[in-house]
């Protein structure tokens, strides 16, 4: 019983880490007849790189699909994990796993997005309410500061913040759960590596290029064109 109470587990990290690494930017673009994400703009096979192709509805089908890898491995746990002695630190694991098959995925060569969306679907599997503030506190810095990365890297510092903070209030606090959030927070600032050197560069792409905030970027233009050509 003893080998089958470790195998469960590992079989259901397994399988988190084997649904993650569906690229669904990949999966989606080539299902559109679009050109592979991974040959065009940042090279990212994430969300906001198919909506530079110019297709918001493959750039939406692609956000959804990436954050439903990342909270339905999380729900398989939550829903049938029980009677297999599967708790809350298998939900993190699981979760963890399917994020890091996002990043890493065995399918394509283990080229993979940032995690952002994956991240908050599996935030949305640990808990709805953990997920919600995540996902605000992502769309007021994204509203306000029109960077999708900076956005994200704060999103991204604040979940382990609410997740200790909703101790006791939300949820109770897992040591699991709480080491997956931190893990996967760790390797999304990583990952943003890139994009906070061009933060403070002032060369970082805005959201939503037609907007107002149009003369605040002008001035960086030339600079960021000459950015792209050299990357």
């Amino acid at each position: 019983m003893n080998s089958l109470q470790s195998f469960f587990p590992l079989a259901a990290a397994l399988l988190g880490y084997l649904i993650g690494s569906l690229s669904f930017a990949v999966i989606v673009s080539r299902a559109m007849g679009l050109n592979d994400p991974r040959t065009y703009g940042s090279k990212n096979p994430g969300a906001t790189n198919v909506l530079r192709s110019g297709s918001k509805a493959a750039a939406i089908v692609t956000l959804l699909l990436d954050a439903a890898k990342g909270w339905l491995p999380v729900m398989l746990v939550k829903w049938y994990g029980k009677p297999y002695g599967l708790e809350e630190g298998t939900m993190g694991m699981v979760g963890l796993a399917a994020f890091l098959g996002h990043l890493y995925p065995v399918f394509f060569k283990f080229v993979g997005g940032k995690g952002v969306a994956t991240a908050l679907g599996v935030l949305v599997g640990f808990s709805w309410i953990l997920g919600l503030a995540t996902g605000a506190t992502w769309l007021i810095i994204a509203y306000f500061f029109r960077y999708s990365s900076l956005a994200s890297l704060v999103a991204t510092v604040f979940a382990p913040v609410y997740y200790i903070f909703g101790d006791g209030t939300a949820w109770f606090m897992n040591k699991g759960i709480l080491l997956s959030v931190g893990v996967m927070s760790l390797f999304l600032v990583y990952r943003h590596a890139e994009n906070i050197s061009r933060l403070i560069n002032g060369t970082e792409s805005r959201l939503g290029k037609k907007n107002k905030v149009e003369p605040i970027k002008a001035e960086h233009h030339h600079n960021h064109h000459h950015h792209q050509q050299h990357k």
